[in-house]
């Protein structure tokens, strides 16, 4: 089985998400194949070859995130003291396709194509959800969604990353296998 994980991340939390789930899906079947990309490596050429595409990204302004919201986070993380890390991460991504770019790329498959959704989030109910929106757009590419879309929660914008979301992740990963 070949999986291949497409993220976007800003700060490295969704980054963190995707690689969690990547090594979930090595617990389940040591023999799988996995990618895990950022959505600026992540070309047709690998994502056809995938029998289960996960994807994931940040949720921004209760969505995926757009070229505005992007920029948003450069701005703030450029002003944030002892992070330049996250502010590199940032920039490189900002820089590059998001999602919803990748997306119009992204090519109809063939039914029988699996496909998962993830995002990170701020844990509260009005925080809407970029994984609903990644599951619509890989169901209108024809990839069989075979999970309900999943949030995984930070503890602000930047995070860190809420604890025990990586071990969830790890978890949700191996399920989909």
């Amino acid at each position: 089985m070949h999986t291949v994980i497409v993220y976007e991340s800003l700060y490295g939390n969704t980054r963190e998400i995707a690689e969690a789930i990547a090594e979930g899906v090595h617990q389940a079947d040591p023999a799988a194949s996995v990618d895990c990309l950022p959505v600026a490596e992540a070309g047709t050429d690998v994502t056809r070859t995938a029998d289960l595409l996960v994807v994931g990204g940040p949720t921004h302004l209760h969505g995926m995130s757009s070229g505005l919201s992007r920029r948003m986070a450069v701005a703030a993380a450029n002003h944030m003291e002892g992070h330049e890390d996250s502010a590199a991460e940032a920039r490189e991504t900002a820089e590059g396709p998001g999602l919803r770019s990748w997306f119009h790329d992204l090519p109809n498959t063939e039914p029988g194509t699996y496909a998962a959704a993830f995002d990170t989030r701020v844990g509260t109910p009005l925080a809407g959800s970029a994984a609903d929106g990644i599951a619509q757009r890989l169901a209108r590419h024809h990839y069989d969604v075979v999970a309900e879309p999943e949030g995984f929660i930070v503890e602000s914008a930047d995070g860190p990353l809420r604890a025990g979301e990586l071990d969830r992740a790890r978890a949700w990963g191996a399920r989909l296998v």
